[in-house]
């Protein structure tokens, strides 16, 4: 980050990938409503540089991205993913080849992905509907081992006696690591209440030393955090019948992703789903992205690029956002509305206009 003019103007860099299809709208939209927030604001501002690691650019390179990635990306405070995949390319192609080495060699490994009722949305529970309040939860993945951490391998993979492994990696440093993250998470929300989501009554390795790791990182924290362990399938239950009783979750990598979009469902929409991948440490950007599309994900990285100075920017852009998600005319489809991508942009565009100040 880099200070400039007389006032210090505080100028955020940011690395923007669009990547395909709905990922180029929402970028373009996400960088317009950056932009406003600043200019209103008038103390800090960004730059934006893009990069076209797209399906398209694959077609022709027969990659993603360029070869010097890692140490481009590394020049910018925070990037902005929008997605990436294409009918003709595998998925688990577009995954390892771009967004997966970023969560890896950036060292991000947090997955935050905070869930409420936005105003204007209509959960499919009636309980919620009554109640939106109740469901307001974090949960906080563990994104870079478990399933996802690439090990493992085909053999005969071209002939009827193909055999393939995935190897779920668990180490005690990650684990302890997203332990202590997220009953810190927890410790700074008004609840502080934890829930650890397990399976180690059938996965009798990784997952007992995921429940090991736990108990003890939780001593440090007793009568501060109240906490408590569900095995996954039991969790999905819960979610579902007491969403309440939750606030703070964490969980690998691979249960997290399935209760994530669980979660995002339950407040009524996918579309409305924000997600972080975070380098405590700072030492590498974290990087920001909208699951199938949506706008809190902007309001977090202010958030996390302001170190706390921000905060209070965030939570305007947040009540500009829901502003505009409260009215009918400005809701997308699966809100129920009739509006695209451009007209809820420049809706909440004007929105700031009002709501955000210095």
């Amino acid at each position: 980050m880099s200070s400039q003019g007389a006032a210090s103007t505080a100028m955020y860099k940011i690395a923007a990938i669009p990547g395909d299809g709905i990922g180029v709208d929402v970028t373009e939209a996400a960088i317009q409503v950056l932009t406003k927030v600043a200019q209103v604001n008038g103390t800090f501002s960004f730059q934006f540089t893009t990069f076209d690691w797209s399906s398209k650019k694959y077609f022709e390179r027969g990659q993603y991205m360029q070869e010097d990635w890692n140490a481009a990306l590394k020049k910018h405070d925070a990037i902005y993913f929008g997605a990436v995949g294409w009918p003709d390319i595998p998925d688990h192609v577009s995954l390892w080849q771009m967004i997966l080495p970023i969560r890896q060699q950036m060292n991000q490994y947090v997955n935050v992905r905070p869930t409420r009722i936005l105003r204007g949305t209509t959960p499919p529970l009636a309980q919620l509907r009554e109640q939106p309040g109740n469901l307001d939860w974090v949960i906080v993945r563990e994104n870079s081992e478990g399933e996802y951490a690439g090990q493992g391998g085909t053999t005969h993979g071209h002939t009827k006696f193909a055999m393939a492994t995935e190897v779920a990696i668990f180490s005690y440093v990650g684990i302890e690591r997203i332990m202590r993250f997220a009953f810190e998470t927890a410790k700074n929300r008004p609840r502080r209440k934890l829930t650890m989501v397990t399976k180690s009554n059938a996965q009798r390795h990784g997952m007992v030393l995921w429940d090991k790791v736990f108990y003890e990182v939780a001593k440090d924290y007793e009568g501060v955090v109240e906490y408590d362990k569900m095995l996954v399938d039991a969790m999905t239950v819960r979610m579902v019948n007491r969403p309440e009783s939750l606030d703070t979750i964490v969980a690998t990598n691979l249960h997290a992703d399935i209760l994530s979009d669980l979660a995002a469902a339950l407040a009524g929409s996918i579309g409305i789903a924000p997600s972080s991948n975070l380098d405590p440490s700072r030492s590498c950007p974290s990087m920001f992205e909208p699951i199938h599309g949506s706008a809190p994900d902007i309001a977090e990285m202010v958030k996390w690029l302001g170190k706390g100075r921000l905060d209070g920017v965030a939570d305007q852009l947040m009540q500009a956002i829901e502003n505009v998600t409260g009215k009918a005319e400005t809701r997308t489809k699966d809100m129920g509305g009739s509006s695209d991508t451009k007209g809820v942009t420049e809706a909440v565009c004007a929105e700031i206009e009002k709501v955000c100040k210095r």
